[in-house]
């Protein structure tokens, strides 16, 4: 097996991996894999052949084995996808090569996501509406963003515990994703797993946060319409109405509405509304749902369809692509100029600069403005 890159450019196998280049890599099996203008250096392994495409995409441009990957990917084959996913997570070098390779591909499914309060209900509603969608013969992707374990990172609930029913349907993918300590809700990944999504073709791609009830803007910036889900009986119905959450909603959803309660909670749902006037006009609907029963789904389903409509007439879902992706590219020049600090100064100076503003050494203002200045000169 070879990864040829055309011409000189290829990869040759050796017993030991050595650096040659500036340019290397840390590789997942302990090894280096290393550059310089002509030859590529990597380990010698039985298990290459199961991550071959992402040594392709930390090495090289597309080659054949890769762009193969890259199709099954984009006809929805789930271990390509996986893999992908698993990329990007883990925050492999190849990844932004991965993503910059399927971002044009994507841009086609809608967005749902889905928040509330702990206990609302969420995942029983994204159940029923992929069983909803999945009768349209439209292919469903689902994010469930769960807390991190504190001792592993990864995510405590976990997609297969809840929806198993979904297993053998290929015309559903599941993820869970941890937030990893991620404010806001979403898992830092989050945005780049809906893009992978997005690619492989899936029609409808529900995003279903963590609920933590009051946090839960960040899912406005990846969602094309965002469903806030309130349960009554609860006791901190009104604390969430008052906590701004509610102004993220493009439709209510009061699930469990056969409990005691539910009317309270619609009638102050619709004094809020009284209050303030939407930016685009839209009173967001307010449905009632046994997401347990499957009751209310339908009504709910229709009201996303008519949300949609609303959105293509008055042309304000490429206004809103637009806003999220200012907020969107303002946080990833954030998180890439963090990056760039912490690897230029290591966890030892950042350490050492602590303990100095600490102890009224030096003013926190004035470092962090010499620390920006030192990365604008690399």
């Amino acid at each position: 097996m070879g990864c040829h890159a055309g011409g000189r450019h290829r990869l040759r196998y050796k017993s030991r991996p050595r650096r040659v280049g500036r340019i290397s890599f840390d590789w997942p099996f302990g090894s280096q894999i290393s550059k310089d203008r002509t030859r590529w250096s990597l380990p010698r392994t039985s298990e290459l052949d199961s991550v071959f495409p992402t040594l392709c995409f930390t090495l090289i441009s597309l080659n054949h084995e890769t762009q193969q990957w890259l199709e099954r990917l984009r006809g929805g084959d789930p271990r390509a996808l996986a893999r992908a996913i698993s990329m990007v997570e883990n925050r492999h070098p190849g990844a932004p090569e991965v993503l910059k390779a399927l971002f044009p591909h994507s841009g086609r499914a809608r967005i749902l996501g889905l928040t509330g309060a702990p206990g609302a209900g969420k995942s029983t509603l994204v159940d029923q509406l992929a069983r909803h969608y999945r009768k349209q013969s439209k292919t469903v992707g689902i994010i469930a963003v769960d807390p991190s374990s504190p001792y592993s990172g990864g995510a405590i609930l976990g997609d297969r515990i809840r929806m198993q029913n979904h297993f053998a349907d290929p015309g559903i993918y599941i993820r869970s994703m941890a937030t990893r300590g991620s404010l806001g809700g979403l898992a830092r990944a989050t945005a780049d797993v809906t893009t992978l999504l997005d690619a492989s073709g899936r029609d409808l791609i529900m995003i279903e946060t963590v609920g933590v009830g009051q946090a839960e803007i960040d899912v406005v910036r990846l969602a094309d319409i965002t469903v806030v889900i309130l349960v009554p009986g609860m006791g901190d119905d009104v604390q969430t109405i008052k906590a701004g959450i509610m102004e993220i909603a493009d439709i209510f959803v009061i699930n469990k509405s056969d409990r005691e309660g539910a009317e309270r909670v619609e009638r102050e749902i619709r004094a809020l509304q009284s209050l303030a006037m939407r930016g685009d006009n839209w009173t967001p609907p307010i449905v009632k749902t046994v997401a347990s029963e499957g009751a209310g789904v339908s009504e709910l389903a229709d009201a996303i369809e008519k949300y949609e409509a609303y959105l293509a007439k008055e042309n304000l879902l490429q206004k809103r692509n637009v806003e999220n992706w200012r907020e969107r590219l303002i946080e990833m020049l954030r998180d890439a100029m963090l990056e760039k600090a912490r690897a230029q100064m290591g966890d030892g100076e950042v350490g050492r600069y602590a303990e100095e503003v600490a102890g009224h050494k030096r003013d926190p203002y004035t470092l962090v403005e010499e620390i920006v200045g030192k990365l604008g000169k690399y």
